[in-house]
């Protein structure tokens, strides 16, 4: 499989970087008064893909709660990555989650500058042999909210992306120019957000539910050089099956209007958090329903195992979803436990399908 090589890599430098890189100095710095319980991991990646040659950089995370904030308030996370390849590629995001004033807050963002190349299989039911496309683009989403009732949360939502395609597999359906945003696209959307968090946990919850539901207009007076609109629900539930033994389900769909969507703001499936198994939105569509589920096992110390599936499902303006073609991914799962206190842990995933190979995903956090 074309991502072994990357997967040992992968867990050596992960694990290695586990065991002698996590710090907490600033939860010992008695003179720090804006933060407390602050902690960090940063870990280096080298990896080698058809697409890339060898590539290598650094993620990183930090956790932490305001000094202000109960014992009680959930912590947040800012994160880090910045890799670089062979082949002159740059990926560099910053996610981040915080809660602020004992959880009347919750802000939320995924940005980040890419440099890099993708695979298009096809829209729909429509497949196409693998075609590598090169992308430059900037990344901005970003949610700000605050609590209105016991665990729910009303706020706005902005999301920014210039796609600009740099260059496409000649004799492809996108160097046909057939395919909206095939070429270029800028899209800035504004909309409405509403949340429910009854986690007992931040980043390894035992019960309660995470749900979010947004509508987002893409418009030309928000900066767009198009008009489409997105719905967008992301619902995710935990069960304690035991003391160590937890049953974690997601429910997402998503549904896109209008008539000149650009093929990047499609509604997807794949990639490291929605359907593991399959290459980052090897499916899309108008509109997608995903369904997974996750076992999650603590098996010893700081160790943990998981096994997950999913099962997708696409649709357009013509048939809203397709439920006799459904897709469907498993996999296996590592768990190192790199925060105690938190439950942060490094994830460690293989997943398969039977539409082509494996992939391997390494990340901090879980995928839902």
């Amino acid at each position: 499989m074309r991502l072994l090589f990357s997967t040992l890599l992968l867990v050596f430098f992960q694990i290695t970087a586990f065991a002698s890189i996590q710090t907490d100095s600033l939860e010992k710095a008695p003179s720090d008064k804006f933060l407390r319980d602050t902690k960090f991991i940063v870990l280096p990646v080298l990896f080698r893909l058809p697409e890339t040659r060898w590539g290598g950089g650094v993620v990183g995370t930090t956790t932490f709660s305001f000094a202000k904030d109960s014992a009680y308030a959930k912590p947040s996370q800012i994160s880090f990555g910045l890799t670089y390849t062979q082949n002159k590629q740059i990926l560099a995001f910053a996610p981040f989650s915080i809660f602020f004033d004992n959880n009347r807050y919750y802000f939320n963002g995924e940005n980040g500058w890419f440099k890099f190349n993708y695979f298009y299989y096809g829209i729909g039911e429509d497949r196409v042999a693998e075609e590598r496309f090169d992308v430059t683009f900037p990344r901005i989403r970003l949610l700000a909210s605050r609590l209105v009732a016991p665990n729910t949360y009303a706020g706005v939502r902005y999301q920014y992306e210039s796609y600009n395609v740099t260059g496409t597999q000649e004799g492809g359906e996108l160097a046909s120019g057939r395919i909206a945003g095939s070429d270029f696209s800028r899209t800035s959307s504004l909309g409405p957000s509403i949340l429910r968090d009854t986690r007992d946990q931040v980043f390894y919850p035992r019960q309660g539910m995470f749900g979010e539901f947004y509508v987002l207009p893409t418009a030309k007076v928000f900066g767009a050089d198009r008009n489409f609109v997105r719905f967008y629900l992301d619902v995710a539930n935990y069960f304690s099956l035991s003391e160590r033994l937890v049953l974690a389900t997601n429910y997402v769909g998503s549904a896109v209007l209008g008539d000149d969507v650009p093929f990047s703001q499609l509604s997807g499936m794949g990639g490291a958090k929605k359907m593991r198994g399959v290459y980052e939105n090897f499916f899309r569509d108008k509109h997608s329903l995903l369904t997974q589920a996750e076992l999650r096992w603590e098996v010893w110390r700081i160790i943990g195992l998981t096994g997950f599936g999913s099962m997708g499902f696409l649709g357009n303006e013509r048939d809203l979803l397709r439920l006799d073609k459904p897709k469907f991914t498993y996999g296996v799962g590592l768990r190192i436990n790199a925060q105690k206190k938190n439950h942060l842990n490094i994830r460690l995933d293989y997943g398969f399908s039977p539409y082509g190979p494996g992939n391997f995903y390494a990340t901090i956090g879980e995928a839902f």
